[in-house]
């Protein structure tokens, strides 16, 4: 009698933490289609899914810090619209400002120089923004916020400028350069989180989290 009920109790203390599993097992999504924010997530452990966001956002401020906070939590809204159940949706964007202006995506080969040109010599700012979206039954919960780190690059020629344009590598990248790629050879240093710059700040995400508990099964 005394077997059959330590039998039965352990089945039952099974099922519930089966239970409690599921309840915690969200789907965490990230809502851009960049490797580098891919390779950021996968670096720290995460487990995610990709589902890019698509289509155009807006900005109603020239405030790059505020301005990268409006297109992340766009991105996060499109894919929670589009997701089904309990989920986390990660949303990002990743800009270059340099005396208050805000230094996108270069349109073509000369807009990607006439950026280098502006930013070579001389200290600027890459802001990231993050919007994270939880989803729980009909209750959704935001944290937005964003990330600044200060980037110093040395002296650049002409002909470095048109070197590295040529590579391609500028052309997908804010500001027109890429910190994890040839552009290292031109950074004199950086203040602050060189994976900010990359395009995600995961060490402050992870923080954030935590701090919610959203975590759900995702621990190292």
């Amino acid at each position: 009698m005394i077997i059959h009920d330590i039998t039965r109790l352990t089945v039952l203390l099974a099922a519930k933490k089966d239970e409690i599993k599921k309840k915690m097992m969200k789907r965490i999504i990230l809502a851009s289609q960049s490797p580098r924010r891919k390779e950021l997530l996968e670096q720290v452990g995460l487990k995610f899914e990709i589902l890019p966001a698509g289509g155009e956002e807006r900005i109603t401020t020239k405030d790059p810090a505020l301005a990268v906070r409006e297109l992340a939590a766009q991105k996060a809204a499109k894919v929670l619209g589009r997701a089904k159940g309990d989920c986390l949706i990660i949303g990002a964007d990743t800009v270059v400002a340099l005396d208050g202006q805000i230094l996108g995506k270069p349109a073509d080969e000369e807009d990607a120089a006439r950026m280098l040109r502006m930013l070579q010599g001389r200290s600027h700012s890459v802001y990231t923004g993050v919007a994270l979206l939880h989803r729980e039954g009909d209750c959704v919960t935001e944290a937005v916020f964003s990330e600044e780190t200060r980037v110093a690059f040395y002296p650049m020629t002409e002909e470095e400028i048109r070197g590295y344009i040529k590579s391609k590598e500028p052309m997908d990248k804010a500001g027109a350069y890429g910190i994890q790629g040839l552009a290292a050879a031109f950074v004199e240093k950086i203040s602050g989180d060189y994976n900010n710059v990359v395009g995600l700040p995961v060490g402050r995400i992870w923080q954030e989290l935590k701090k919610r508990g959203w975590f759900c099964d995702q621990t190292l």
